[in-house]
């Protein structure tokens, strides 16, 4: 047993290099003196606390939690930029993994439904206006789902062109080529028509999902192992348009068009430097929503930038220019 001092003996010491007597002592230095209340001695792995004011010895080992392992520190404020690196470094090396290199993403409402689903929140929602003919709110929610009709063959495509786009792929990676994956935010309407699709076709989907408090999670329809969550706009952002080779918007709000003009914004500044093909699912309601000529009218944009949209209603129209638009950017030397 040691002796209960404050530093090794005379004996203990002979031999001992400068250097580490030197590290020893400013050690028992730090060490309570004679005449504190506590005396050390060093066990295997745990220090042996001796009271001398007669509460007797007891053995503590103290393992302090490592910070990358600390939730609360995590969670906090301070630790913000390692939860955004996190976003950008798992999901990069998860998708190396699962050879993910080229991605055609779908954008488009998340309301739209099958028309099953439609007929029968449409049945749910004439039940509740007409059990509550005073609520204004019932009767506002059963006239914008009349409005939505016009989604239900749009859905239909999406998840038709889909299909047809995994097909293909399929089809190429049996000649030796590289894979074209469906992605999408991981949501319901549009997003899980094109997860469907590609499930249809036996192939693998993304889904880029992140928390909303509207949405219980990803769709179905997207492959576990390419399903994301992310807390932060900009990293989801980011990991949609890096392996972006294509894009197809559906008819949608605020959000999908937010999509649709910040891909053309970062070609037009070549920040994506290859031309994607961009299919935008529906004619009459894109043009009736927006008017793409008077941005050229006015000098807001050249004509090449208004021409890169093309305009389709159904899969077999969509599918030669989103091979021909796919097939060009490898043509032009793209690799990953």
């Amino acid at each position: 047993m040691a002796q209960p001092t404050n530093g090794p003996g005379i004996k203990e010491r002979e031999g001992v290099p400068d250097a580490k007597r030197r590290r020893e002592d400013s050690h028992a230095a730090a060490l309570p003196s004679s005449a504190n209340t506590t005396t050390v001695t060093q066990g295997s792995s745990c220090n042996s606390i001796t009271d001398t004011h007669g509460a007797g010895a007891r053995t503590e080992c103290i393992q302090p939690m490592k910070a990358y392992k600390n939730p609360e520190f995590l969670g906090s404020g301070a630790a913000r930029l390692i939860r955004v690196m996190c976003e950008f470094e798992e999901t990069g090396a998860r998708l190396e993994a699962q050879g993910v290199d080229r991605v055609v993403m779908f954008f488009g409402s998340a309301r739209a439904k099958p028309k099953d689903e439609y007929q029968a929140a449409l049945q749910a929602a004439e039940a509740a206006a007409k059990a509550a003919p005073g609520d204004s709110r019932a009767a506002l929610q059963l006239r914008r789902l009349q409005k939505q009709a016009f989604l239900i063959p749009m859905f239909d495509t999406v998840r038709e062109l889909a299909r047809r786009l995994t097909l293909w792929s399929a089809e190429r990676t049996a000649q030796g080529k590289p894979p074209f994956h469906v992605g999408t935010g991981g949501g319901p309407g549009m997003m899980a028509a094109a997860n469907h699709g590609a499930a249809l076709a036996g192939g693998r989907s993304l889904g880029l999902g992140i928390s909303l408090p509207f949405e219980d999670g990803l769709n179905p329809w997207v492959t576990p192992a390419l399903g994301f969550e992310f807390h932060y706009f900009f990293t989801r952002k980011f990991w949609m348009a890096y392996k972006m080779m294509a894009l197809v918007i559906a008819p949608g709000g605020l959000g999908t068009c937010d999509e649709l003009f910040e891909i053309i914004t970062l070609m037009q500044t070549g920040k994506i430097p290859r031309k994607l093909p961009i299919i935008l699912i529906g004619k009459k309601f894109w043009n009736d929503c927006i008017r793409w000529e008077a941005f050229v009218e006015y000098g807001m944009i050249s004509e090449d930038d208004a021409s890169q949209l093309i305009f389709a209603d159904s899969a077999h129209e969509a599918l030669p220019h989103l091979i021909a638009g796919l097939e060009r950017i490898e043509a032009d030397g793209y690799a990953p």
